[in-house]
């Protein structure tokens, strides 16, 4: 028997490989399937099933694409309906695979289709579980994703609160859990950043599985959720109504456009361009208009909350070889209009000579004299929330990145704002969406606000209430 987690840090997802006796599963896979394709072959592996544990919400699985190469048969858990053919299991259901059998466990809550897979070794004995969101290292899913439903957030914590007691909890404590997410998911609150551990270490230690009786864990589950980023819902239709395939989705989006056609692209179509490089590059000259979203960053989720529209026509600048990379990444959350890229880079439009915008930046040291020197600067701090009551800058004004969108309202074009996040990252996309926005007195302060910490004496206050002696 072989089980390999496959996790993708960027979108803090853990697919997993099954195999025994030369037939093999995979749980939740990503949406390109070449990877999958090419470990079976070296593995000389038949791909029995496709595994999902649920709808996802915060990616594309690559499930129908895998099942039309492989013939391999798509698994759901009870209740599920999807717009293709797959195989709804029964709760209970035990499907063999060579010498071991996985057992679908349906637990509903994260969303009512949601199940686990318990892996049963050759030796007849229980081996791991694959909980997808239902059970994360450190917490549970959060129960306010399912898909067209009349249910409340707290009905489906009482169903999780139900399906933790009744299906987990009764497993023995070595017992390996192998969840669907890890630490930096938006799929739960409170994920640690280990990706595996035993059931019994997380009897002990994770807060969603101390005893209590149902409505204290409905509180604490749904205690400090935000919302959801807006592309979960549409990914989650997607993954249940079907979409086009990741192979035409790549020929469409690898397109090398010189200087002139990428313009054109853009104006004809309306298109938005992306550019991916690192911060410090697009902010010394990009071109006008385009917003900053850097691929060496959580690209797809900021990418997802960020672009309201899937269907959005979008055109991109990459750093040379990064280029398909670039569009898988935005294929795994439903980003399918990519129409090109631009060949050769930003250099090829300075060459073709064509104009430039340009962000201002300022150090650390440098802001904190122009604070000591003049009246104190609108700053924008664009961290989310709980990082910003953790500490931030006296008078500092906390608009997250994530609302961007929800919050134009507050700012006023004639006003100067000097922008930061925690290192530099959030704030140039905060900046460059500005600017595409007629916003042009946006200055990026460097190193965000651990620099701040580091490099200056600025006064730094916490909204963190401390304990009463």
């Amino acid at each position: 028997m072989k089980v390999e987690q496959l996790y993708t840090g960027c979108l803090a997802e853990a697919a997993y490989y099954i195999e025994s006796n030369g037939e093999a599963a995979i749980i939740d896979p990503l949406r390109e399937t070449e990877p999958y394709l090419k470990k079976l072959e070296e593995r000389g592996a038949k791909l029995k099933y496709i595994l999902e544990t649920h709808f996802h919400a915060d990616f594309v699985s690559g499930h129908i694409d895998l099942a039309k190469k492989t013939g391999a048969t798509i698994v759901f858990g009870p209740t599920a309906l999807a717009e293709y053919d797959i195989h709804v299991a029964k709760d209970g259901e035990d499907l063999k695979l060579g010498d071991v059998t996985i057992k679908v466990l349906h637990t509903p809550g994260h969303t009512m289709e949601s199940s686990t897979f318990l892996l049963v070794d050759e030796n007849g004995k229980d081996y791991g579980i694959f909980t997808g969101d239902t059970l994360f290292i450190g917490d549970v899913g959060r129960p306010d994703l399912a898909v067209k439903t009349d249910l409340s957030r707290e009905d489906l914590a009482r169903h999780l609160y139900d399906s933790i007691q009744n299906k987990i909890m009764p497993l023995a404590d070595d017992v390996i859990v192998y969840p669907g997410h890890g630490k930096g998911s938006a799929c739960g609150k409170n994920m640690s950043d280990e990706t595996t551990d035993t059931l019994g270490n997380q009897k002990e230690k994770n807060y969603a599985l101390q005893p209590m009786e149902k409505e204290e864990f409905v509180e604490k589950v749904v205690d400090g959720l935000t919302p959801p980023p807006q592309y979960f819902p549409k990914n989650a239709v997607l993954n249940k109504m079907g979409y086009e395939s990741f192979d035409s989705v790549i020929e469409k989006g690898l397109k090398a456009l010189d200087p002139n056609t990428f313009e054109d692209l853009a104006n004809a179509h309306d298109a938005l361009i992306i550019d991916t490089r690192l911060p410090e590059e697009f902010v010394a000259g990009f071109i006008p208009n385009s917003i900053f979203i850097g691929v060496e960053g959580s690209f797809a989720s900021w990418v997802g909350t960020l672009v309201i529209d899937l269907k959005q026509p979008i055109l991109f600048i990459a750093d040379e070889g990064k280029e398909e990379e670039v569009v898988t990444r935005l294929s795994r959350v439903g980003y399918d209009n990519t129409i090109g890229f631009l060949k050769g880079g930003i250099e090829a439009w300075k060459t073709a000579g064509k104009e430039l915008d340009y962000i201002q930046s300022i150090n650390p040291h440098a802001f904190a004299g122009l604070v000591e020197k003049t009246k104190m600067p609108t700053i924008v701090d664009v961290r989310r929330y709980s990082e910003f009551n953790q500490g931030h800058l006296l008078n500092a004004n906390n608009i997250p990145l994530d609302y961007i969108n929800d919050n134009m309202a507050r700012f006023n074009r004639e006003e100067e704002y000097y922008v930061h996040c925690a290192g530099g990252y959030r704030s140039v996309v905060m900046a460059s969406i500005l600017k595409s926005r007629g916003f042009e007195k946006v200055v990026n302060i460097e190193e965000g606000f651990g620099g701040l910490q580091e490099k200056t004496n600025l006064p730094i206050v916490s909204d963190v209430l401390e304990p009463e002696a």
